[in-house]
C-alpha cells in the first residue's frame, strides 16, 4: 500500500510475510498464492506490498538460478504484490516448532549473516518495482547478549563496514539503494534504540541505521519523542519501522492478571517481558518465567515480547501498546518529513495467540491481517497521508 505523504514523497505500508513461514522457495510462491493475494483481495486493492520473508534456502535457490528470480518477480505482478523491504532477521527454521534462541543465530560475529545479508540486498534489488529506487531489509541487533565481548564487537562492525561498501557497489551497479536496519529487541546487545547509536557510529554509513520496532520499543518503556531524538542527534537514520503491539499487564499483582498472562506463555517463540522499576528494567528472557518464577517486581506494569494483533487488544485484565505504536507513527510520518518511508506490519504470531484468539482458517487469518492492514492505514490517513491507488 502506497501513500502520498504531504512533502510529496510516498510512504510504503506493507506486512510481513514471516506470518506463513516457508523455508523454501516453492513454499514462498505458494505464501503468495494462499495468503498474500487473498488478503489484498480482501482489502478491494489493486496492488499490496509484502515485507517478504526469504530463509536461507530459499535465498539461495534464487541467487544462484536468475530464472528462479525473474519467476519469482513475475509471480508478484501476476498476483498484485510488490515488494520494497524484506524481513532479514531470521535466518531459518522460523516455522519450527520451537525457535525461541535459535533466531538470534548466525549473529554478525558470524560470516553465514553477511552472506545471507548480502543475498537479500541483491534479491531486494531485482525484485523492487521498477518505480522504486530505495529498498530496506531488517536484520538483528548485532547478537543476542550473552557471550558477546570486545572481540565480537570488533567482528561485527567489520561485518557491517563490508556490508554498507557492497551495498554501495549494488547502488552503483543497479541504481537501486538498499539500506539495512539494526532491529532492537529486549535481551539483545542491541535492546534500545539507545544502544544502537554507539555500534553504528562505529560503523559510519548511512546504509545502515535502525529499523524501530514499536513492540520491542514498548516492551522496554522507550520513550518514542527520546529515543528519536537521541537518534537524530547520532546522525542515525531509520530506514524501516515496524508497526506491532505488545502484550501489556497494568496490575501484575493481581492473581487474575497473572493467570491471563500465563495464557500467552508458549513454547514456540521467546516473550521477553519487562518492567520499569525505580533502579531501571528488570526483566526475564520468557514470560513463563515472568509467571510462574515470579522474580519480577509486582508494582508496576509488566510488558511482554508477545506481537498483539493491531486491531484486536486482548481482554482485560490485560491490553496491547498501541498508544505507543500511534505515537511513535506520529512522530515518524506525521511531520513535515517523513523520518522513515518503509512502514510493516509484524504480527507473526497469530497461531500461538490464546486458542480462543487464533484464527481457525486461511480465510480467518487473512480476515485478521487486512483488519491490522486497515488500522494502519487509518492512522496514516488520519495523519495527512493520501492513501494512493
Amino acid at each position: 500500500m502506497r501513500f502520498r505523504h504531504p512533502d510529496g514523497s510516498t510512504v510504503h505500508l506493507s506486512y510481513c510475510t514471516n506470518v506463513h513461514p516457508a523455508e523454501t522457495l516453492d513454499g514462498v510462491l505458494a505464501q503468495l498464492r494462499d495468503h498474500c493475494e487473498p488478503v489484498r483481495r480482501r482489502l478491494g486493492r489493486d496492488r499490496l506490498g509484502i515485507g517478504l520473508w526469504l530463509a536461507r534456502d530459499a535465498a539461495r535457490a534464487l541467487i544462484t538460478d536468475p530464472s528462479a528470480l525473474r519467476g519469482l518477480k513475475a509471480e508478484l505482478d501476476r498476483r498484485g504484490l510488490e515488494v520494497v523491504t524484506l524481513n532479514g532477521f531470521p535466518y531459518e527454521g522460523f516455522g519450527s516448532g520451537e525457535v525461541k534462541y535459535r533466531v538470534y543465530r548466525p549473529d554478525w560475529t558470524e560470516p553465514e549473516r553477511l552472506a545471507h545479508t548480502t543475498d537479500l540486498a541483491r534479491l531486494l534489488a531485482a525484485l523492487l518495482p521498477d518505480d522504486v529506487t530505495e529498498g530496506t531489509i531488517s536484520t538483528l541487533p548485532l547478537a543476542w547478549r550473552t557471550a558477546f565481548d570486545d572481540t565480537g564487537a570488533a567482528t561485527a562492525t567489520a561485518a557491517l563496514t563490508t556490508l554498507a561498501e557492497r551495498l554501495d557497489a549494488l547502488a552503483e551497479l543497479t541504481g537501486k539503494s538498499i539500506r539495512i536496519a539494526l532491529e532492537p529487541e529486549p535481551g539483545c546487545v542491541v535492546e534500545t534504540t539507545a544502544d544502537a547509536i554507539g555500534p553504528l557510529t562505529a560503523v559510519g554509513s548511512d546504509r545502515i541505521g535502525v529499523c524501530i520496532d514499536t513492540c520491542h520499543l514498548a516492551t522496554s518503556f522507550e520513550d518514542p519523542r527520546q529515543a528519536l531524538a537521541d537518534l537524530a542527534a547520532a546522525s542515525i537514520t531509520v530506514p524501516k519501522a515496524q508497526l506491532s503491539a505488545a502484550l501489556h499487564a497494568g496490575e501484575p499483582h493481581l492473581p487474575e492478571v497473572r493467570a491471563a498472562l500465563g495464557a500467552f506463555a508458549e513454547p514456540r517463540f521467546l516473550h521477553q517481558t519487562r518492567t520499569r522499576t525505580a533502579a531501571g528494567l528488570r526483566g526475564t528472557d520468557d514470560l513463563d518465567e515472568a509467571v510462574l518464577v515470579q522474580v519480577l517486581p509486582e508494582s508496576s506494569p509488566w510488558r511482554s515480547h508477545f506481537h498483539i494483533p493491531l486491531h484486536s487488544p486482548p481482554a482485560p485484565p490485560l491490553t496491547s501498546t498501541l498508544p505507543v505504536l500511534e505515537d511513535t507513527l506520529t512522530r515518524l510520518v506525521g511531520g513535515p518529513v517523513p523520518l522513515t518511508r518503509h512502514l510493516e506490519v509484524e504480527t507473526y504470531t497469530w497461531q500461538v495467540l490464546p486458542d480462543e484468539l487464533r484464527p481457525r482458517s486461511r480465510t480467518q487469518l487473512a480476515e485478521g491481517i487486512a483488519a491490522e492492514l486497515t488500522l494502519a492505514r487509518d492512522l496514516l490517513t488520519g495523519l495527512g497521508l493520501k492513501e494512493l491507488p
